[in-house]
């Protein structure tokens, strides 16, 4: 294979840039968050919140994860073609088109539409099996679900009727970190509706409700089965219930440093020139720019590190690189920058960043671009995806 195959197959690497996931803190944080009367459900959509969803599944089940949770089907898919066979629930119902592929690949689907159903069912025929559902209650997030909520008996009864497997029920917080009262007023709501099932003998296999925020925060909303999504990956769901939870965060981004120049004071960086040294100071270049989700709002406002030490972002972020202000320390080309993750007694973290630019946790992991390669430790064998 010529080196240029090479390099696009991603079997070669040339860039220094890359995110490291540490498997063992996936692991750690699983077997923390999975409660003991009920099942865990890892949620590994948007490739695993930035982390690899294969890697991250894989981590996660052999941890006690007994179900996956995604948001695209194409993003189940993806799991049952890399030999993943655990149990997949996708979050949202299908699009038209999608019903064949979700039952020829056993993967759990999400409804709330009679046409939703419809769809199954007809698929269903086509294959010569009996879809399982789980009916997604709106209960007060208002984004997608079965509503009102008193439409629940009639529409599972109708689903059932048609030949579908009624195996779960479930909901989702609109704020559960922070906001118990409208919590409750949403668990109630989904246990009514449970019990109203009930009552005309309709029982689920799962009953689920718990988000990460609330799988720390509420422990009767544990029910069957909880869906936990970015507390998996060590990110904070909202009020410090990390570290509370004792959750380790699973990634590290990190680069070197390109090249290194030393400016006179008064020279200005970046476009724009809107920073601008006040002393005589070395200013390194990183190989790391917007394209790759570093984001631009950080200009002139994050840190990095390098050599143990917090160095500002000096300037624009641009679209493949970025300068960073490193004072008189003789910084060298090579030697490691660390964009988020500890290095030495600093740290720098995904909320850190997410607090600058007036954004959570979720946005800044999941916006890592594609082009920065992931590498795992902690695994049985050492993965580049």
């Amino acid at each position: 294979m010529k080196a240029s195959q090479a390099a696009v197959s991603g079997r070669v690497r040339f860039r220094p840039t890359v995110a490291d996931v540490d498997l063992d803190a996936i692991r750690h944080n699983a077997r923390i968050l999975r409660p003991a009367t009920a099942e865990l459900m890892a949620v590994v959509k948007a490739d695993g919140y930035g982390h690899g969803a294969v890697a991250v599944s894989r981590a996660a089940l052999e941890a006690g994860a007994t179900w996956l949770g995604v948001a695209l089907v194409e993003e189940a898919i993806e799991l049952r073609n890399a030999g993943i066979d655990a149990p997949v629930l996708v979050l949202s119902e299908g699009p038209p088109g999608s019903a064949l592929a979700v039952l020829g690949d056993d993967i759990t689907p999400t409804v709330y539409t009679d046409e939703g159903v419809d769809a199954l069912v007809e698929a269903a025929r086509r294959v010569g099996r009996e879809p399982p559902i789980h009916v997604k209650v709106d209960t007060g997030m208002h984004r997608v679900g079965l509503y009102p909520p008193e439409r629940a008996v009639e529409f599972v009864k109708r689903a059932v009727s048609r030949g579908c497997r009624f195996d779960g029920l479930w909901t989702h917080f609109a704020n559960a970190e922070d906001d118990e009262a409208t919590t409750r007023t949403q668990l109630d709501t989904l246990l009514e509706v449970a019990g109203r099932l009930e009552a005309e003998g309709l029982r689920p296999r799962y009953l689920h409700a718990a988000n990460s925020a609330a799988v720390i925060r509420y422990p009767d909303a544990h029910l069957d089965l909880v869906r936990v999504g970015v507390a998996l990956y060590g990110l904070d769901p909202g009020n410090g219930l990390a570290s509370q939870a004792g959750l380790r965060p699973a990634l590290t981004w990190r680069s070197a440093v390109s090249a290194v120049r030393r400016l006179p004071a008064g020279h200005a960086i970046s476009y724009g020139r809107s920073y601008r040294l006040e002393r005589e100071s070395v200013v390194a270049t990183v190989p790391v720019g917007y394209a790759d989700g570093y984001r631009r709002a950080l200009s002139s406002r994050a840190d990095v590190l390098i050599e143990g030490k917090r160095r500002p972002v000096a300037g624009s972020v641009t679209m493949d690189q970025l300068m960073a202000d490193c004072g008189g320390d003789d910084v060298q080309p090579g030697q490691e920058v660390v964009l988020i993750g500890r290095q030495g007694d600093q740290e720098i973290t995904v909320g850190e960043l997410a607090r600058l630019v007036g954004t959570i946790d979720y946005e800044i992991a999941c916006g890592i671009a594609a082009r920065v390669p992931r590498t795992y430790r902690g695994g049985n064998t050492e993965m580049v995806g």
